[in-house]
C-alpha cells in the first residue's frame, strides 16, 4: 500500500498508542498515514527520525505553510510528529526532543453551525414508511440526535448495550471510554419499532457472517453490522429529502443535540458526560453558539 515503510522505532510507537493508550483504529491509520508523509520528507533532507532537528522541523512546517494543506491538517500531522518524537525522547531511542521548542500551528476556533429544531424535525419526518429499512433509518437518526454520539459510537453498539427498561444506552468513545446516556421518548419509540417483528428482525440472515453481526443494533441490507458509511448514506438520503443535505453531517446532528439541550437549560457538565469530551473547554465552544442565537 506505501511505497516506504516506517522505521521498527515509528511502528513500535503505533502499537504504544494502540495497548496503552486506547488509540481508535481510525486513528492509527490517520498517524500512519501523517508519520509515512514526515518520513518520505527526512529522507529526501537526507536525515531520519532519530538525526532530524529544530531547524529542520521549522522547515518542515514553513514547507507545509506554503502548501495549500488547510490549517487543521498542518496541525493535526504536526501533533502527530510532536507525540512521537516525545516517544522516542521516553524511550531514550534519542536523547531529546526536536519538537520542544517549536512553534505550534495556531488553528481559528470555528464554532459549530447546529440545524435548527425545525430543521432536525424535518430531517425525522423525511423517513416514510414501515419497512424494515425505514424503521431502523427512523431508529439510527432519533438515537444520533438523542444522544449525540459519534457516528462510529452508534453503529458500534451492540444489543446488549441499549437498557430499553430505563431507556439508557452504554457508548465506547475516543481511547474505548465508556459512557451512560439516556434518552428520550421518541427515540426509545423508534427504537422499539426497529426490535419489533416488522423491523430487525426482517434483516436478520439465515446464517450469520460473523459472529459480531449477530449482536449488531443496527444491520445492513445483508444482514451485517451496519457500517459508518452506510449511516453516512442514510444521513445523506434523508438530507436531501429534508432539504438540508449540504448543512448535514452526523457531526452536526452531534452539534445540534448539544446546542438544543443548552438552549433549553442543560447544565453544561451534563451536556460534558453525554458527549463524552475529555475537557469543559470543548463542550463551551456550545456555548458560543447558544450566545449568538440568544442576540439573534
Amino acid at each position: 500500500m506505501y511505497d516506504v515503510e516506517l522505521p521498527l522505532a515509528a511502528e513500535e510507537f503505533l502499537v504504544w498508542l494502540t495497548s496503552e493508550r486506547g488509540r481508535s483504529r481510525n486513528t492509527i491509520d490517520a498517524y500512519r498515514r501523517d508519520l509515512l508523509a514526515y518520513h518520505r520528507w527526512l529522507m529526501q533532507r537526507g536525515v531520519t527520525m532519530t538525526t532530524v532537528g529544530t531547524g529542520d522541523l521549522v522547515d518542515y512546517v514553513a514547507e507545509q505553510r506554503a502548501s495549500d494543506a488547510a490549517t487543521t491538517s498542518i496541525a493535526r500531522r504536526l501533533a502527530a510528529i510532536r507525540m512521537l518524537h516525545r516517544y522516542l525522547a521516553s524511550e531514550q531511542v534519542r536523547a531529546d526532543d526536536p519538537t520542544s521548542r517549536l512553534d505550534g500551528v495556531r488553528v481559528p476556533s470555528g464554532i459549530p453551525k447546529p440545524l435548527s429544531e425545525a430543521q432536525v424535525t424535518s430531517l425525522l419526518d423525511a423517513v416514510l414508511g414501515n419497512g424494515p429499512l425505514e424503521r431502523r433509518d427512523r431508529a439510527l437518526l432519533e438515537l444520533l440526535y438523542a444522544t449525540g454520539a459519534r457516528i462510529s459510537e452508534v453503529v458500534g453498539l451492540s444489543v446488549g448495550d441499549i437498557d430499553f427498561d430505563e431507556s439508557l444506552v452504554r457508548l465506547f468513545g475516543k481511547g474505548s471510554k465508556e459512557r451512560i446516556v439516556p434518552y428520550g421518548s421518541a427515540a426509545a419509540a423508534a427504537l422499539d419499532d426497529w426490535f419489533s417483528p416488522s423491523g430487525r428482525l426482517l434483516l436478520v440472515p439465515d446464517r450469520w457472517k460473523r459472529r459480531d453481526d449477530a449482536e449488531a443494533v443496527f444491520l445492513n441490507q445483508r444482514g451485517g453490522r451496519l457500517s459508518r458509511q452506510g449511516a453516512w448514506l442514510v444521513l445523506g438520503k434523508y438530507g436531501d429529502r429534508a432539504g438540508i443535505h449540504d448543512q448535514l453531517s452526523p457531526h452536526v446532528l452531534r452539534h445540534s443535540c448539544a446546542t438544543h439541550l443548552l438552549d433549553h437549560g442543560a447544565d453544561l457538565r451534563i451536556v460534558q458526560e453525554m458527549l463524552g469530551h475529555a475537557s469543559i473547554s470543548t463542550t463551551q465552544v456550545y456555548t458560543r453558539v447558544s450566545q449568538e442565537r440568544l442576540w439573534d
